[in-house]
């Protein structure tokens, strides 16, 4: 469900809201390094008249205030799931429960796309944006103060150089960013005063410029250029690409100083960069078209201006990157990939984690990017793709929230989306058009995300069956022991089971072959909510279910990592009786039983009907490799090598 929040006041706010400067509008408070420049000199330019330069700048202007402060600002940050946001948590939150399947499934379906879609824009954002920044080195201002292309072997050192700050800012994520973090705002900062002071020195120029906030021109760039507008719209829909990481990253700030960041520093200093372009490209005409953003600069600011872009792209970059450690957390959480290697790299905050594989591979499709594509003209051509795409989804399940959890009148909800839609389908197919020119690439990647998610959930959901199924309900189990009486041992064993309520097949194992139990046997649930963090009082339950078993449920939000010795050190006083000494549960006394499933694919006859709901062979094979590269639960929860037992089973799927 929503919650209010306690809202942070004073100091606090302040601070918040300067945090929020580099950690939520680093994506977008780059965009002006290229979109005005993708308008007028990118694959599908527009010709240069004084009437295109005022039409467009209104298009940017009421497009930012549309989407971003009416539709996010002012609405979809309303949704949030216990102060979180972005896809996955509204997918918790509206999920259906129930029996409406083929609706819980359709939600589930837009939820895994429009996270999948993400993982492209996390590649993109940081090729594109120290790209752009890093070409301010292949411009010089020559005679007349007019930017001009520096030497041609000046330009070649644009690429290397790119690649080499993108390779430098993967290698640091394993030193934890909670130290750079506190730097981001104060840098931001100085960004965002640089976009604002190059905006005013531009209108100086061409102060009529500022007409474009008239709506009328706008309509009239339409009007006037018909299906060809729609070209252009991909290029200003580049000003908006941060809009939807906005949302994502409300949980590390909240939605207050989010709020007063955008109003009281972003959107200004945004708006006065743009129309500062603008005022150029009309006093400067064709000699600006080369580099819009660089064109405002003075001579004598130039490279110091590339030193101060470049560092605010790569803060850009660094909010994408933890972001999809985040997302990818949460899916891990919530079963929707295999377990991975996870480390927390901050003893004081939770959010600050890294993972090595995500990273890594994040790190190789953007510098293939960069290698592909060369230029940010060319590499704009695959961005804005991914992000339409999540805006549609968000949309959609935004109306959800509306009408399900806020109870409002489907006249109204019906009419809020119709309008949200009609906006993000005009942006999507204006982006569609650059798809042969490279739109193709976040789809494809998202596709194969989105098959890799999609496969490991529909097999663990196999596989939890069959084990359900080659399971004892406890309420057998236990009078049977009670009745065999086997050997005790002294000591706790902890048997790790993703089922409630039953004795694991591990277990089973164990008494047959070893024919014996531990004096205390616990039997270890985590389950992760669909909330974000768990209350410390709901967190663990043990329940003595009598022969000296106990099962334990632990719950975690998709925003926790399990943390098994504190579970023990919960329960510890719940597994003794009154005058009995309470037994030993540090890590290194314990014995943990694992089962390991090792899945068999069967060879399937030609023409031959597969079981009903089996998967495909290959999509089985698929599964069954992502299975076998997942760390062990012995890794993820940190247990004592030297106190784990493994029992093997074959799972035929």
């Amino acid at each position: 469900m929503i919650e209010d929040h306690k809202q942070p006041s004073g100091k606090v706010l302040g601070g918040l809201a300067l945090a929020a400067l580099g950690v939520v509008y680093g994506d977008i408070g780059t965009s002006p390094l290229y979109a005005l420049k993708e308008c007028f000199n990118g694959a599908h330019a527009v010709p240069l008249t004084p009437e295109n330069v005022l039409g467009v700048l209104s298009l940017v202007f009421w497009s930012l205030n549309f989407v971003v402060s009416f539709k996010y600002i002012a609405m979809v940050l309303r949704a949030d799931n216990r102060g979180e946001g972005g896809i996955l948590a509204l997918l918790a939150l509206v999920r259906p429960r129930g029996p409406s399947h083929h609706r819980r499934e359709f939600l589930l379906m837009l939820g895994l796309f429009g996270a999948a879609l993400l993982y492209g824009d996390g590649m993109i954002t940081p090729a594109i944006s120290v790209l752009a920044a890093v070409e301010g080195l292949a411009v010089h201002h020559g005679a007349g103060g007019t930017l001009e292309l520096a030497a041609p072997a000046f330009r070649h050192w644009v690429v290397p150089i790119t690649i080499g700050i993108l390779t430098a800012l993967f290698w640091i994520q394993k030193r934890g960013t909670a130290s750079v973090g506190r730097m981001f705002g104060p840098l931001m900062i100085i960004w965002f005063g640089c976009l604002a002071g190059l905006g005013m020195h531009g209108i100086t120029q061409h102060p009529g410029v500022v007409a474009a906030l008239n709506p009328a021109h706008a309509w009239s760039y339409l009007h006037r250029n018909g299906f060809h507008s729609v070209f252009v719209l991909g290029a200003v829909f580049l000003v908006l690409t941060g809009a939807e990481a906005l949302y994502a990253d409300m949980g590390h700030v909240g939605r207050r100083p989010i709020r007063i960041a955008w109003w009281s520093v972003v959107l200004p200093a945004l708006m006065l960069n743009y129309m500062g372009q603008g005022a150029v490209l009309l006093a400067q005409g064709q000699a600006a078209v080369l580099n819009p953003f660089y064109s405002v600069v003075p001579s004598w600011a130039l490279y110091p201006m590339v030193i101060v872009a470049t560092v605010a792209a790569t803060i850009a970059s660094q909010a994408l990157i933890s972001g999809a450690f985040s997302l990818t957390q949460q899916a891990m959480q919530l079963g929707f990939v295999p377990r991975m290697r996870l480390i927390h790299t901050s003893r004081t905050y939770i959010g600050q984690i890294y993972l090595p594989g995500i990273n890594w591979t994040l790190w190789l499709g953007t510098v293939a990017l960069v290698l592909a594509f060369r230029t940010s003209d060319a590499l704009a051509s695959t961005y804005g793709v991914a992000v339409t795409g999540t805006m549609l989804i968000t949309t959609i399940l935004f109306s959800v929230v509306q009408y399900r959890i806020w109870h409002w009148p489907i006249a109204g909800v019906v009419a809020l989306t119709s309008v949200f839609l009609a906006v993000d389908l005009a942006f999507f197919g204006a982006n569609m058009v650059k798809f042969v020119e490279g739109g193709w690439f976040p789809l494809a990647a998202a596709s194969v995300i989105y098959l890799l998610m999609s496969t490991w959930r529909r097999g663990r959901q196999l596989v939890t069956s069959i084990l359900t199924e080659t399971s004892l309900p406890l309420d057998l189990f236990i009078p049977d022991i009670a009745k065999r009486k086997p050997p005790r041992v002294p000591g706790v064993a902890v048997f790790m089971t993703s089922i409630h309520n039953v004795a694991p097949p591990v277990l089973l194992h164990h008494l047959k072959h070893n024919k014996m139990l531990h004096e205390k046997v616990l039997l270890m649930t985590l389950s992760s909510q669909e909330i974000p963090q768990v209350a410390a009082a709901d967190r663990v339950t043990a329940e003595a279910r009598g022969s000296g078993l106990f099962q334990v449920h632990a719950r975690y939000g998709f925003m926790e990592s399990p943390n098994v010795p504190a579970i023990l050190e919960a329960i510890a006083i719940s597994l003794h009786e009154p005058g009995e000494a309470a037994p030993s549960l540090k890590l290194n006394d314990i014995t943990f039983y694992l089962g390991r499933e090792t899945l068999i694919v069967p060879p399937r006859q030609p023409g031959a009907e597969r079981l009903p709901g089996s998967m495909p062979a290959w999509r089985a094979e698929l599964f069954a490799i992502m299975s076998r590269n997942a760390i062990s639960a012995a890794n993820f929860f940190g247990l004592p090598p030297n106190r784990v037992v493994e029992l093997g089973a074959q799972i035929q799927v």
